[in-house]
């Protein structure tokens, strides 16, 4: 008898966005670093606790955007990504810094084209738009997993 199976919950697909960020991020950083000649040969790689909840939202705030766009052009998508991206960052730095006092990835000092007090910078876009056109083949991926649906034995 095949197993009954099931498509992850919204909280689910909210766990799996963060650790994915997390993930890539530190990949992301170690990389970056290395390229730059900041970092060494153990490609040390680095994230915040913070970041967790913040790729998470993606199953929030990413997914029904992808739905509405699934049939726009992929420069229109690319586009609308990286605005939100960016809004997102800006909204969730700002946030940080009123709660905690800081924003984790302070951009001040980094480029010319900062805004929010260093929450976010509008010269990555291209790297956001490439990012929520990634994103997009995340998005579907998790939502068409299938979970074995666990039964537990009551009678022990």
């Amino acid at each position: 008898m095949e197993p009954e199976r099931r498509p992850l919950t919204r909280p689910e697909r909210f766990l799996a966005y963060g650790v994915t960020g997390w993930v890539m991020e530190v990949v992301f950083t170690a990389l970056s670093d290395q390229l730059q000649g900041r970092g060494d040969r153990r490609l040390v790689g680095e994230t915040y606790l913070w970041m967790l909840p913040i790729y998470g939202l993606a199953a929030f705030l990413f997914e029904p955007v992808h739905d509405r766009l699934r049939t726009a052009p992929r420069a229109t998508r690319a586009g609308i990504y990286a605005a939100g991206i960016i809004a997102t960052e800006a909204a969730t730095g700002s946030l940080l810094r009123r709660l905690v006092g800081v924003c984790p990835w302070d951009y001040t000092g980094r480029s010319r084209f900062v805004a929010a007090r260093g929450a976010t910078r509008f010269d990555y876009a291209p790297l956001w738009a490439v990012a929520g056109l990634g994103l997009e083949r995340i998005d579907d991926v998790l939502r068409t997993l299938p979970l074995r649906r666990v039964h537990r034995d009551t009678a022990t």
